[in-house]
């Protein structure tokens, strides 16, 4: 199993359009094998931070994923969510792989 963990600078003045950004790429990861851990939204502190962590069983398998970025027209409205409200200020992914109790 892999999981991408994704941290986003986001519009604070944005937040709804986030938010339905959000929940279209949720609806994404599971059509397309994978389980969403869910988005997390600043509620106390910093309000310019959120994260995303979905889990895909293979890298294989995430890389199936992701080559429908800019091709299949779900992901690419998904994305224009994003792009025509400027929700998103910057990203970046990162892969970890969870350690589970052995008993």
């Amino acid at each position: 199993m892999i999981t991408c963990v994704v941290h986003y600078t986001i519009d604070p003045a944005q937040i709804e359009a986030f938010e339905r950004f959000a929940r279209a790429w949720m609806r994404l990861v599971a059509r397309h094998g994978g389980v969403h851990h869910g988005y997390f939204l600043p509620a106390e502190g910093a309000s310019d931070w959120a994260e995303a962590l979905f889990s895909f069983s293979s890298l294989a398998a995430y890389e199936q994923y992701r080559a429908r970025f800019g091709v299949d027209p779900e992901f690419v409205a998904a994305d224009r969510i994003r792009d025509e409200s400027g929700c998103v200020l910057r990203y970046e992914r990162t892969f970890m792989r969870p350690l589970l109790p052995t008993d």
